[in-house]
């Protein structure tokens, strides 16, 4: 048994370099079979002698590389493990998503959201849409908050209309805080999951966060934002219009949405509906169509979301069908 001990290490690098709930360390720790533990400023390394001095190798590259760049990226941790041991660098994760350190990295899944992923990086304007699970919201708010930590916007913007399955809220108990605070749950539980619920909070209260309902949008010009319009099928046309002529300077937005689940009251077009058929050949709007195959919920929710489709489709009500060229990639 060998031991091996790193000293001077600044506290401030150890939650980066062990990395959320020690996801680092534990990787390191199956890796080399090694104990590495950290007290007083100190880390010691346990185990075989060559297994110690690679864990020690890799642990000393990974705090220099923190020193310099503040972060730890998860391909910047492969690439460094597969340095000191000689093993082949594994190959960048496609469309990985560099968000606030969560435990897990985030990143498409299917061969939809890669295009998804692609659209909202490389368009201002993004409408993502497709069946429940497939991952519109969760993904636009991944790449919300990527912009955010790369200071690319100073603000994130989550928006929906606040209309559900045709409930008032002047039903609902409570003052108006109380009363929308169940509409804007989705994106909150999707921020909070990968930032932290306590930095999350911190960030509403400067004003760095903002969750709000659609009709709280009018009258506002939003710049340096990163701007994210949820269940937008059930937005009324007038709606979609004055949410997207708030985009400023130096701002992205991303509408998602389902529109076989519109809310609306009988006789209301949906705006999400409208805007696709009005904005689909303007340069710098991108579409991106998910489908079934890109649900990445239980196995279940496909199946569910087929049964439905299945009956839609008897019932002469089939999904709304997108210009063949905005279904997988959009052409502009």
């Amino acid at each position: 048994m060998t031991e091996a001990t790193i000293s001077s290490i600044e506290p401030s690098l150890v939650l980066p370099l062990f990395g959320a709930k020690d996801q680092h360390l534990r990787r390191l720790r199956d890796r080399f079979q090694v104990g590495i533990i950290h007290r007083n400023g100190q880390i010691r390394v346990s185990g075989e002698k060559e297994a110690v001095a690679q864990a020690t190798a890799v642990l000393e590259q990974l705090t220099e590389i923190i020193r310099r760049q503040g972060s730890l990226s998860p391909d910047l941790f492969d690439a460094t493990v597969a340095g000191v041991t000689g093993e082949p660098i594994p190959a960048p994760a496609q469309g990985a998503i560099d968000i606030v350190q969560v435990g897990r990295e985030i990143r498409p899944r299917t061969d939809g959201q890669v295009n998804y992923v692609e659209l909202m990086r490389s368009r201002d304007i993004v409408f993502a849409v497709g069946p429940a699970g497939t991952g519109k919201t969760f993904l636009a708010v991944a790449m919300a908050v990527e912009a955010l930590k790369h200071h690319e916007v100073r603000k994130i913007i989550l928006v929906r209309p606040a209309v559900e399955a045709g409930e008032s809220l002047g039903f609902l108990p409570g003052d108006l805080q109380a009363k929308i605070n169940p509409y804007l749950r989705p994106l909150l539980d999707a921020t909070n999951e990968m930032m932290g619920y306590d930095q999350v909070q911190r960030l509403i209260q400067q004003d760095v966060i903002e969750v709000a309902p659609l009709a709280y949008m009018r009258g506002r010009t939003l710049n340096d934002a990163f701007i994210i319009l949820d269940e937008a099928q059930n937005s009324t046309i007038a709606q979609m219009k004055m949410f997207l002529t708030r985009m400023g300077e130096n701002s992205k937005v991303v509408v998602s949405g389902d529109p076989t689940q519109i809310d609306l009251p009988h006789g209301i077009e949906s705006g999400l509906k409208d805007a696709l058929k009005r904005l689909k050949t303007i340069e710098g709007v991108g579409i991106a169509q998910l489908y079934q195959t890109d649900i990445v919920r239980h196995r279940l929710v496909q199946e569910i979301v087929e049964a439905y489709e299945q009956k839609n489709r008897t019932a002469g009500n089939g999904s709304l069908q997108l210009p063949p060229h905005s279904q997988r990639r959009d052409s502009n």
